[in-house]
């Protein structure tokens, strides 16, 4: 099975969190925090979206940083992805 996104929807899956603090701190499980950082792994159509033409400027394989509360987290084959809009997508993270 896969995830297809409709419209402007993006489907992220979520890069690991830090087990170390840069001072060398190892943290347990419940102190980290989930990382806003994401890899795109599908991407919507884009088109018209509530009126207005919507094209979509993510590609599958970006790194990107996505607002912390956004989309709606979803489980498939015991794999934890987030679906989101892509205007709750604030950046793409380049090398």
């Amino acid at each position: 099975m896969k995830l297809v996104p409709l419209g402007d929807r993006v489907v992220l899956k979520q890069l690991a969190a830090e087990e170390t603090t840069k001072s060398g701190i190892v943290l347990p499980g419940q102190a980290k925090e989930k990382p806003q950082q994401a890899e795109v792994i599908a991407v919507g159509p884009g088109g018209v979206v509530d009126g207005k033409e919507v094209t979509m400027q993510v590609k599958v394989g970006d790194k990107v940083i996505f607002s912390k509360y956004a989309g709606n987290e979803v489980k498939l084959e015991d794999v934890e992805y987030i679906v989101v809009k892509q205007n709750d997508i604030l950046a793409v993270v380049e090398n």
